[in-house]
């Protein structure tokens, strides 16, 4: 039967269109958003607003300065955390960092290159004040992602990094001492009976002035996007306070503390590392962006699943709700970025740094405008109060 060319051309069409179409069973490719450009941001942790190290500019200044200027995204970001890690006043990050339940200091950090799909991390290293810059090392000039302890500090050694014996300041040690006094010196006790116990000491010390806050799981995350969408990202902490030697949180570990995507985007984090170890929230939250998602709706996301996943009665307060803090900082290819956290506000941040009335959950932004601390979105209303 002869066909007239239209149909001809319908049938060619339908026939192209069949030929593309998925075979049975088949996995997509996840669609990855991209941009050309974007507007220049540095994000994090509300201390990135907040420590100077004595000079003029906080974290996210310093970044922001070094990455407009034409620097290597990754490069600036460590050179504003530096400040932190190097900063005596500033007691969860580096030098000064509150020491583990034997009074060493152990720092963990990673950092991964976007653009290079490079990435490099340390845990539990002893002896060097910047683990920030160690990581990067590890990321350079290894084939591996993560050196821990004193395999860490070996390498260190090996490449010039300062070794010291000790890395307290005379805050963090007597911090530590108080501790031990007013503590049970058994690491091991039932959980419950230790987190009640932890918490009248944490009390005593913050309302004895010894500590800045009651946080225990400080840390700072720092993500950056400069203008030509070139995406990096740097977590670094002195881990949980007094924490069972060779403790190892989320922050060191990609895909938790730290996850990026150079063309999609970045997320880390603070508050109870291993809520997100066992969820792998960062890496979800850079997911959820590569889907299409917003900052915002992304974090809140990655929230509702660590929520979700959170069933042991100690985690728990009375209401079901967990009973920990944890903050996300993300930003995607665009520029567009947020904060979120579990709570709008916690009750253990009173008193640090700029929270000196209300523990309101911020994080640091700094872009063409200048540096700001702004509101974190809450999943939960309302206020974190430990119950003992």
């Amino acid at each position: 039967m002869p066909v007239s060319r239209r149909e001809f051309l319908k049938r060619g069409a339908a026939a192209g269109l069949a030929a593309a179409a998925p075979l049975p069973g088949a996995i997509a490719a996840p669609a990855v958003r991209r941009s050309a450009a974007a507007q220049p941001v540095v994000v994090s942790s509300m201390n990135g607003n907040w420590y100077k190290n004595g000079g003029p500019v906080t974290c996210v200044e310093k970044a922001y300065a070094q990455m407009t200027a034409g620097g290597d995204v990754l490069d600036a970001l460590i050179a504003g955390v530096n400040l932190l890690e190097l900063d005596p006043e500033e007691d969860s990050v580096g030098y000064g960092g509150l020491p583990n339940a034997d009074g060493v200091v152990q720092l963990d950090s990673c950092c991964m290159h976007g653009p290079r799909r490079r990435a490099g991390g340390v845990a539990a290293l002893e002896g060097v004040r910047t683990p920030s810059k160690v990581a990067r090392a590890v990321m350079d000039q290894t084939d591996h992602h993560l050196l821990v302890g004193p395999g860490a500090q070996a390498f260190a050694r090996g490449l010039g990094f300062a070794i010291e014996p000790d890395l307290n300041t005379a805050h963090s040690r007597q911090a530590w001492l108080e501790w031990k006094r007013r503590s049970d010196p058994k690491h091991y006790l039932d959980p419950d009976r230790r987190a009640a116990a932890d918490r009248r000491v944490l009390d005593s010390l913050f309302e004895d002035r010894l500590l800045n806050s009651r946080v225990v799981h400080g840390t700072i995350n720092c993500n950056g996007i400069n203008a030509m969408a070139e995406i990096c990202g740097v977590t670094t902490t002195s881990g949980l306070a007094w924490k069972i030697p060779g403790r190892v949180g989320d922050s060191p570990i990609l895909g938790a503390g730290l996850y990026v995507d150079g063309a999609v985007g970045a997320a880390g984090s603070t508050g109870r590392g291993e809520a997100n170890l066992y969820n792998l929230s960062s890496y979800l939250i850079v997911e959820n962006l590569r889907r299409g998602m917003h900052p915002k709706d992304a974090g809140l996301d990655a929230l509702r699943r660590v929520r979700a996943n959170t069933v042991e009665r100690r985690l728990r307060r009375s209401n079901g709700e967990p009973a920990f803090s944890l903050t996300f900082y993300i930003l995607n290819a665009r520029g567009e970025h947020a904060g979120v956290s579990m709570y709008a506000e916690d009750d253990d941040y009173r008193g640090w740094a700029g929270n000196t009335d209300r523990g309101y959950m911020k994080y640091a932004v700094c872009d063409r405008n200048g540096p700001r601390t702004v509101q974190c979105e809450a999943l939960l209303p309302g206020v974190l109060r430990t119950e003992s």
